[in-house]
């Protein structure tokens, strides 16, 4: 059915590309999602922002934009954007109970960070904001849900800590029911002087939360108990390699095989999970250059295609690329097919549609988000010349 929905939009996606061709680039950050005939093939997807600080373009963003992307075409229109919020970089949506939550990365002598709860509302084209609690951190910089959608999860970069917070039936936070401070024993490079979790994220099987933590070079494992409203510690955490700075992960959809790309050296470790007891062992390391003659990587995000067929990864710094794999389907292995231009700088988050067609990139540091296809037969990106501005972009999730 994936298939078949692609062949039929190649005709009106070959004249986006022809009027893309022609200078009709969607740069336009102020256009309104008006073609109500085209309502079925829209997805509603949200980018939060930088609106000010860590030498951001200081008052440019408005904080969370909402926009609609067309399936047919991969143009992006906007349709509004939320309540003003500060810094609301990182985000996670409830489609079921209409809701978004997102990090507000602020830090200070005292954790200053917040967490922001919004309703949605027109069928995600509008939001609310409900209210926000303290993030018990500095710097939080991503949040993630249980599976239940009663619990919302945050990594604080800055001081190193994990914190659990209830949700109320009215979709507003409690203050958190627990805080975890990740620890370090050695500091192999200047990042790493102490502890700065980066990721929080539940297991596929909804039973066990893995962190990431650039500073301690650990992925740290927790058992999540709901009904003692915290997370468990279990003691069998994973070591990456000395000084890789673990940042993201993701699991394969169809097998026991998790993934995670380290900032600081420039790789992804592609890992065994044993299911009934949630430990990761490592089975490959796989660069994320390619004679690149000693160019930082300082790599950020990392996705698969629904499918499982394919694995991409973003490097930033001077190379802002993503590079691109394929998957063994049996090992779960990496094979490296080659490196896609973003078409910009900083290209800190990255999402794959559910369909599987488009990747949206969410260039930071020059202002705009870049649409490529997905090539269903090579993994290979292709350049569709659709680019959307948007001040300082950080995270991009759809409305599923």
């Amino acid at each position: 059915m994936q298939t078949n929905r692609f062949l039929m939009a190649l005709p009106l996606f070959a004249l986006a590309l022809l009027a893309c061709k022609q200078g009709n680039v969607n740069k336009d950050s102020e256009t309104v999602l008006s073609d109500q005939s085209a309502a079925d093939s829209i997805k509603i997807l949200y980018i939060g922002t930088y609106t000010g600080n860590e030498n951001n373009k200081a008052g440019k963003s408005a904080g969370i934009y909402i926009y609609g992307l067309n399936m047919n075409t991969g143009r992006l229109s906007k349709i509004g954007n939320s309540p003003q919020t500060v810094n609301p970089s990182y985000l996670t949506v409830d489609p079921e109970r209409q809701r978004l939550f997102a990090v507000n990365e602020i830090g200070g002598e005292t954790p200053a960070g917040q967490i922001s709860a919004f309703r949605l509302t027109d069928q995600g084209r509008g939001m609310e904001f409900i209210n926000s609690v303290p993030s018990e951190g500095n710097y939080p910089c991503y949040i993630a849900l249980d599976g239940s959608g009663n619990f919302v999860m945050c990594a604080n970069y800055g001081s190193g800590t994990v914190a659990l917070f209830p949700v109320r039936a009215d979709g507003s936070l409690e203050n958190s029911s627990f805080t975890g401070q990740h620890k370090i024993s050695k500091n192999p490079t200047e990042r790493q002087e102490s502890a700065h979790a980066h990721m929080i994220l539940l297991s596929p099987d909804k039973r066990f939360v893995y962190s990431c933590d650039l500073g301690s070079d650990k992925i740290y494992l927790y058992k999540l108990d709901t009904a003692a409203r915290k997370l468990v510690p279990t003691g069998k955490n994973y070591s990456s390699q000395s000084g890789a700075g673990p940042r993201h992960m993701t699991f394969h959809p169809g097998k026991d095989i998790a993934y995670v790309v380290n900032e600081l050296n420039g790789t992804i470790e592609v890992m065994q999970v044993d299911v009934p007891t949630g430990i990761l062992t490592r089975i490959q390391t796989i660069s994320t250059v390619d004679n690149e003659d000693g160019k930082e990587a300082s790599c950020a995000d990392i996705h698969l295609t629904p499918s499982g067929k394919y694995l991409y990864a973003s490097n930033r710094g001077d190379i802002n690329n993503l590079a691109m794999y394929t998957v063994d389907q049996e090992s779960g292995k990496l094979t490296l097919i080659g490196h896609q231009s973003v078409k910009g700088k900083t290209p800190r988050n990255f999402i794959i549609d559910p369909e599987g067609i488009f990747l949206l990139v969410a260039n930071q540091d020059s202002d705009n988000v870049v649409t490529f296809t997905i090539d269903q037969a090579t993994g290979k990106l292709i350049d569709t010349g659709v680019e959307t501005q948007v001040p300082s972009p950080v995270c991009i999730k759809f409305l599923l």
